[in-house]
């Protein structure tokens, strides 16, 4: 941690949001600069390929603000992309990571400042509520978050989402892993350093409609899977043993029925069929789920780069303008990648 006053980076990923931008940089720049003792601060919107007003909002915003900065990618990468987009442009000594959606209160961030200047480099949102979300989402996601604990050979922890503030050396070290499936909840367990659980109320949307369809849900799910555990796939070979044991013990009935009675019939079409079946979706759930880990496998061999960057706003050389409001614009469109 620098000497100076410390900075801390915003970073907020958007997608489709032009309603609720203008509200959520008016409460965390409150929420900023409201923390005692006080800190620096940059926000640092990633627009993630936005097909609505979202980029025009963003860019008034940072006409008038020199600490707002945009990254605009060349299309949408997904959320977790974006996320990791933004930290690769913060520069603060603390990375604080939230939607944009106002679901997670901007307010919380002076609690997890004043966890970070205890000595924890980590600190994670832990959502005891959750407003504004049917059962079956609440559900659903209490259920993969237990079952992915259960399957992680790295503890991750319950209801927590990418909610979170990390110190520079965490920043670092998660700016390191390049890879393409990224689950960043998991990487930051995986990474280390002293962490911590800050509980807190989850609100509704401010406005708008949620971005993760079931679909994409589903997909998170997978990426988290198979991202931070190998079990399934060793779930796929104790199953192969079981149905062989299962196939063996029949096997032996059928023979001892024709030893013990030769001459009788054994109909068994039905249950004949439905042994095949089943053996049959075994192993075709088994080489799915094989094709799953080698998919990405080459989609990381191919090493590409995470994502492309058309348009930078507000970034310079010179960190010290990071609590100046006002000036002109800093764009760079070199369109690099990362």
């Amino acid at each position: 941690m620098s000497m100076q006053t410390p900075l801390v980076s915003v970073v907020a990923p958007v997608f489709n949001e032009e309603d609720g931008i203008a509200e959520f940089y008016e409460r965390t720049t409150n929420a900023m600069e409201t923390i005692t003792p006080p800190v620096r601060h940059e926000l640092v919107f990633v627009n993630d390929g936005s097909v609505d007003g979202s980029l025009d909002v963003l860019r008034k915003i940072a006409s008038t603000d020199r600490r707002a900065r945009v990254v605009d990618l060349s299309r949408n990468f997904g959320h977790q992309l974006a996320i990791t987009s933004g930290i690769d442009n913060a520069t603060g000594d603390a990375v604080v990571v939230i939607d944009a959606d106002l679901q997670d209160p901007p307010e919380v961030i002076a609690d997890m400042v004043q966890k970070w200047r205890d000595g924890f480099k980590v600190v994670y949102g832990v959502r005891t509520q959750r407003a504004g979300e049917n059962r079956f989402k609440l559900w659903t996601a209490k259920t993969f978050y237990r079952v992915l604990n259960r399957l992680s050979d790295t503890p991750l922890p319950v209801d927590s989402g990418d909610f979170r503030l990390m110190d520079r050396k965490v920043v670092d070290a998660l700016c390191e892993l390049r890879e393409e499936n990224r689950y960043i909840r998991g990487m930051v367990s995986w990474i280390g350093f002293s962490q911590t659980a800050l509980e807190y109320a989850r609100d509704p949307r401010y406005a708008g409609e949620t971005k993760y369809t079931m679909r994409k849900m589903v997909k998170f799910a997978v990426d988290g899977i198979t991202s931070f555990s190998e079990k399934p796939l060793r779930v796929s070979i104790q199953m192969g043993l079981i149905t062989c044991f299962i196939s063996l013990f029949l096997a032996l009935v059928i023979v001892a029925g024709k030893v013990l009675e030769p001459t009788s019939a054994l109909p068994g079409y039905a249950s004949l069929m439905v042994v095949v079946l089943f053996f049959g979706g075994v192993q075709l759930l088994s080489i799915g789920l094989l094709g799953e880990y080698v998919g990405r496998i080459y989609r990381e061999s191919k090493r590409r780069p995470l994502y492309f960057v058309a348009e930078r706003l507000n970034f310079s050389s010179d960190e010290g303008d990071a609590n100046e409001v006002g000036g002109d614009s800093d764009d760079d469109r070199d369109g690099d990648g990362r």
